[in-house]
């Protein structure tokens, strides 16, 4: 009994010390837990402090990079917007009319293919030099800014300054055969011409007549403040056109041997002189959206000094001539570019082939309006 007490006294007197102990422990630990929050709050604190320093100066630095970023990334937004409103031909698919479709893709076949008809080599007549309309009018006609024949059917007839008269598409198809193909023009009533017509004025139906489409024909680049350079252009045309058209102009003939893959530039089988591409700036624009092969408005692949210069170095070639003395017969309509005399200015033929085009388009401008 004596020993029971002794043990409960014990026991009254050890409790107190056991729960100071528990209560000892849990201080320490929250202790420890503060220590280390403080710890990592001053960590924390360190790295944001560090890594804000570095971010800030990483933006700094590559504020310029980001900024030009924005930039490219405007130019495409807007670069897809216009070529959404480019022109686009009518689709032959849509013909229900058999008979008229038939014309149609055949006239198709004969812009595209030109030389295989008409050729020298050609399957119903033997009247041009054997270019193709193609190799002047992209994608038979329908390539945005490759000449095409987007404005073509809505325009015509008109006026044309070049022969003085209002022309028909009749008449334009056949300056084509004459001067871009070099050749003898067909009749009216020719089944190739009903249908090279028939193709032209179905792919543009879909643009009202006196309307111009959205990247028809070809592209009008700004003047240089300088003439073109044929020396420049020799060597950009080594180095970019060759390898297609050939050192020496001539261009690559297809196995067939009646059209070319790739169309002579200057020499016998090319366009001659009366040609609109022979006027430099048609040339250099055609070039800048086109070519080389590969080339588009929104990826083209040359400056518009290398166009140009290329343009000059090939439009300084030999090639076949036409009689044009009957062309402008209001020689103050001519182009600024048109290369050949008598002219309405003092200015030199070497001028109006290669420019500078400034100062001639400065003077034609100061006539007009002194003009009553």
């Amino acid at each position: 009994m004596v020993i029971l007490e002794i043990n409960c006294l014990i026991n009254k007197f050890m409790i107190p010390e056991k729960q100071n102990i528990v209560q000892f422990k849990s201080l320490v630990k929250s202790l420890i837990y503060l220590f280390m929050t403080i710890i990592f709050l001053v960590m924390g604190l360190f790295l944001l402090v560090f890594f804000n320093s570095s971010i800030t100066a990483w933006f700094q630095n590559s504020g310029p990079d980001l900024d030009s970023l924005y930039v490219e990334a405007e130019k495409k937004v807007i670069l897809q917007n216009e070529m959404a409103n480019f022109w686009k031909p009518t689709d032959i698919k849509l013909i229900t009319d058999a008979t008229l479709k038939q014309e149609v893709e055949y006239g198709k076949d004969l812009i595209a293919h030109t030389a295989k008809y008409l050729g020298p080599n050609g399957s119903v007549k033997q009247i041009t030099n054997g270019m193709n309309c193609n190799n002047c009018h992209l994608d038979a006609g329908t390539k945005p800014w490759g000449n095409n024949y987007g404005s073509v059917y809505s325009m015509y007839p008109k006026m044309r300054a070049r022969s003085g008269q209002v022309e028909d598409l009749y008449k334009r198809v056949n300056d084509c055969m004459e001067r871009s193909l070099n050749g003898q023009p067909l009749k009216r009533d020719e089944k190739e011409m009903k249908a090279m017509i028939a193709y032209i004025e179905y792919i543009g139906s879909n643009v009202p007549k006196g309307k111009e489409a959205n990247a028809s024909g070809i592209y009008d680049l700004e003047y240089l403040d300088r003439a073109a350079d044929p020396a420049k252009g020799k060597a950009l045309y080594n180095a970019k056109c060759a390898s297609c058209h050939q050192v020496n102009g001539e261009g690559i003939l297809a196995a067939d041997k009646k059209e070319y893959t790739y169309p002579p530039l200057w020499g016998k089988n090319s366009y001659n002189n009366g040609a609109g591409l022979f006027r430099i700036s048609r040339f250099a624009g055609y070039i800048k959206y086109n070519m080389p092969l590969g080339a588009t408005y929104d990826n083209p692949q040359l400056s518009d000094e290398e166009s140009w210069d290329i343009a000059a170095y090939v439009e300084s070639l030999d090639r076949p001539s036409k009689d044009l003395s009957k062309d402008w017969p209001n020689i103050s309509k001519k182009p600024v570019d048109h290369p050949f005399g008598p002219f309405s200015d003092s200015l030199t033929e070497a001028q109006h082939k290669c420019g500078p085009f400034k100062p001639i388009k400065d003077k034609k401008k100061k006539k007009e309006k002194k003009q009553p």
